[in-house]
C-alpha cells in the first residue's frame, strides 16, 4: 500500500501524530493517492480533509520513501512517500477520521503505541534536529 505521509515538527522540536478513529497506533498524518495523484497533492489533500490543515506546494520538503509493517492492516506493508513541514500551530482541527491528536516529544518517550513506520522510521529522523 503506497502512502504520502508528513512529518510535522514545531519550533520546540515536537512532532504531530494522529491516531485514525477506531485504532490504537499513533502516526503521521497523510494517506493513500487517488489514482495519478502524486504525492505531493495526496498529502497536501489529506492534511486538509483530516486536520483543516492548509500547506502549499513549496512548504513540502521531500525526506525520502520509507517502507515498513502497516499498523492498522495486518500481513500488509506500507511505502510512503515522506514530506517534512514546519507548522507552530497549537492546535489542529481533527475531522471525523481522526480521533486524537497530540505533538509527540521524541525525548520525553511518553507512554503511546507507535505505528512501525513512525517508531522505525521516522522518528530517528528527529534526532539532532
Amino acid at each position: 500500500m503506497n502512502i504520502a505521509a508528513a512529518i510535522i515538527t514545531n519550533s520546540r522540536g515536537r512532532c504531530l501524530l494522529v491516531r485514525k478513529r477506531g485504532t490504537l497506533y499513533f502516526m503521521q498524518p497523510g494517506g493513500k493517492p487517488e489514482a495519478g495523484e502524486r504525492p505531493e497533492a495526496a498529502l497536501i489533500r489529506e492534511l486538509e480533509e483530516e486536520l483543516h490543515f492548509t500547506v502549499a506546494p513549496d512548504e513540502l520538503v521531500p525526506v525520502g520513501r520509507f517502507t515498513d509493517t502497516a499498523a492498522n492492516e495486518p500481513g500488509h506493508t506500507v511505502c510512503a512517500d515522506i514530506f517534512r513541514i514546519s507548522a507552530d500551530r497549537s492546535a489542529f482541527e481533527p475531522t471525523a477520521e481522526i480521533e486524537e491528536v497530540i505533538w509527540f516529544e521524541p525525548e520525553l518517550h511518553q507512554d503511546v503505541k507507535l505505528a512501525p513506520l513512525t517508531e522505525n522510521h521516522l522518528l530517528p529522523l528527529l534526532k539532532g534536529v
